[in-house]
C-alpha cells in the first residue's frame, strides 16, 4: 500500500515538472536501480507519458473548477458579453433608424 502511494506522489510531482526534469529524474532512478538500457528506456518513457497524462487531467480538474466558481459567482463569459454588445450595436441602429448606413460607418 505504501508503495502505491509514493507511486500516486510521485506520478503528481512529474506532472508538474517540464518533461525534461522528468527525464532526468527517471534516468537517475533506472541508474539507481541498475535497470537496463532497454528496461530504462521504456520506464522513461512511461514516466513521460503519464506525466503529460496527469498534468492535461489536472489542467481539466481546474479548468472545471475554475469555470463552476464563475458560474456560481454569477460572472458573464467573454462570449455573452461580446453577444450583448452585437446586440446592444443592432439596437442602437435600429432605434436612430440609419440601419445599413450607420453599421457600414462603425466598420
Amino acid at each position: 500500500m505504501d508503495i502505491i502511494r509514493k507511486s500516486v506522489y510521485a506520478a503528481v510531482g512529474f506532472a508538474m515538472m517540464g518533461v525534461d526534469k522528468v527525464e532526468e529524474a527517471a534516468r537517475k532512478i533506472t541508474q539507481d536501480a541498475k535497470m537496463s538500457e532497454e528496461e530504462g528506456r521504456r520506464y522513461i518513457d512511461e514516466l513521460v507519458s503519464k506525466s503529460r497524462e496527469t498534468k492535461k487531467e489536472i489542467e481539466n480538474y481546474v479548468g472545471e473548477l475554475v469555470a463552476s466558481a464563475l458560474k456560481k459567482m454569477n460572472i458573464p463569459t467573454q462570449k455573452q458579453i461580446e453577444e450583448m454588445q452585437k446586440r446592444i450595436a443592432k439596437l442602437e441602429r435600429e432605434q436612430c433608424g440609419c440601419g445599413e448606413a450607420k453599421a457600414k460607418e462603425s466598420k
